[in-house]
């Protein structure tokens, strides 16, 4: 090697890089071994894990720990699925193309709305996309966006308007943790775009998306809405209150929690819209036969070589995770989704109705929740999910974990104190139980 690239030392190799940025040599590595003593090596490593399927979850923050039928890996991983690339020829795609059809029919009778692209990265880079989307369709440059939201969907959005795309103006949090109306009523003027909120807020409160849908659009303001497609199965969609364009993070069916990812994001909008929708579509059309068929529809040229004129974004879609959620909610159907949603709520609800009679945490607001709530702890937050971690529980999420200072209109004691916890179909009364039992005796 060193001899086809015309170096005739390692060291003259590397002789570009500047010698602070080199790895000093020899590097202080053990000896090599065999496959096979290498292998327990590994194992052995892997055994000083504590695995997250042993432990009893109750963090979410936008990535949850739902039910997973088998038949969804079973599906995933078939040569034809797990190999597939973008199907630019639907001449030999028609099964990738045809699950990704499913999965847009899905997510559009979930939301309400009239289209779903096939889908994009993340619930973040969704949101971010709504926002771009907006301003295409509205032609102004502000955007109003609720600090009720997910922190890292905010800090998302913040990212891609330092390049100048995009104004952000914050609308305030109420101090339950949901979008001051209020507020935004004297913020959104007839230069703003659109309104972006989430329903359930980052804190689990449900917000009054009939009267945001007021608010954006006396001054012709689109309404972005980021929804739970989970508690979609128990809850009106968003576009029975008048929201323009539905976006979420789709995790909860059919991915595991994984370390926080690889998640997927949806993305639907009203028809009038779709010509300004980012992202990949597939339609269903009819072949020379009349059979059938399916394929990418309304991928114009200038989305490939017209920057400027373009309304795709920088990302493909996430087939395969995309490809999950829909086995999962064809699995479950209408009425197994609809049970699923119910047990998550009604599990919550008596989980934090346990945890305030504990007398360790105090409410935070009133609202309306789903499956998520926030609560204060009496003490250090830290400590105690340090503690729970050795007892087996997962003790929520700390919301000063994901952003350090308090939104726009919460306190920053009670940001510093709070939990948010979330409960899945998963856990068990006895869970639930146990875990008030272990907290309390703190």
């Amino acid at each position: 090697m060193l001899r086809a690239a015309g170096a005739s030392s390692i060291d003259e190799l590397f002789s570009d890089i500047p010698p602070k940025a080199r790895l000093p040599r020899p590097l202080d590595l053990p000896a090599g071994m065999s496959e096979m003593a290498l292998t327990d090596h590994l194992a052995g490593l892997a055994r000083a894990n504590a695995p997250a399927t042993e432990l009893v979850c109750f963090a979410g923050a936008g990535c949850y720990d739902h039910y997973i039928p088998s038949v969804v890996d079973h599906v995933l991983r078939k040569p034809e699925f797990f190999t597939a690339y973008t199907p630019y020829q639907p001449e030999v795609s028609q099964g990738t193309l045809q699950a990704i059809f499913e999965f847009q029919s899905m997510i559009c009778s979930l939301t309400g709305m009239d289209v779903s692209n096939a889908s994009m990265y993340d619930g973040a880079t969704a949101f971010v996309e709504a926002a771009l989307m907006a301003a295409r369709v509205t032609r102004r440059h502000r955007v109003a966006v609720s600090a009720a939201v997910h922190p890292e969907w905010l800090e998302t959005l913040r990212t891609y308007a330092e390049a100048g795309t995009l104004e952000l103006v914050i609308v305030p949090a109420s101090s339950d943790g949901r979008t001051d109306l209020d507020a935004a009523k004297s913020i959104l003027t007839d230069e703003v775009a659109a309104l972006l909120m989430s329903s359930p807020a980052f804190l689990g409160g449900v917000e009054d998306l009939n009267a945001a849908g007021a608010v954006a659009h006396d001054v012709g303001a689109l309404l972005v809405v980021g929804a739970n497609p989970m508690l979609l199965g128990v809850m009106q969609p968003p576009s029975y209150f008048g929201a323009d364009i539905v976006v979420g993070e789709a995790q909860p069916f059919g991915n595991p929690m994984s370390f926080g990812g690889p998640g997927l994001g949806f993305f639907t909008c009203r028809q009038e819209h779709v010509r300004q929708m980012p992202g990949r579509l597939v339609g269903q059309t009819v072949d020379a036969d009349g059979n059938t068929a399916y394929v990418l529809t309304l991928s114009t040229r200038e989305q490939h070589i017209r920057r400027e004129k373009a309304t795709s974004n920088i990302c493909s879609n996430h087939a395969l995770n995309a490809l999950a959620a829909g086995v999962h909610l064809a699995a479950l159907g209408r009425e197994g989704l609809m049970a699923t949603a119910t047990a998550c709520v009604s599990k919550a609800s008596y989980f934090r109705d346990k945890l305030v009679a504990s007398r360790r945490f105090r409410p935070v607001g009133t609202a309306g929740m789903g499956y998520e709530f926030a609560l204060l702890y009496q003490g250090d937050v830290e400590t105690m999910q340090t503690e729970m971690l050795e007892r087996g529980f997962l003790a929520g999420v700390r919301p000063g974990s994901l952003c350090a200072a308090a939104p726009e209109g919460i306190s920053q004691d009670d940001w510093d104190h709070m939990v948010l916890f979330a409960v899945t179909e998963k856990r068990s009364r006895s869970e639930m139980d146990a875990f008030v039992e272990e907290v309390a005796s703190l």
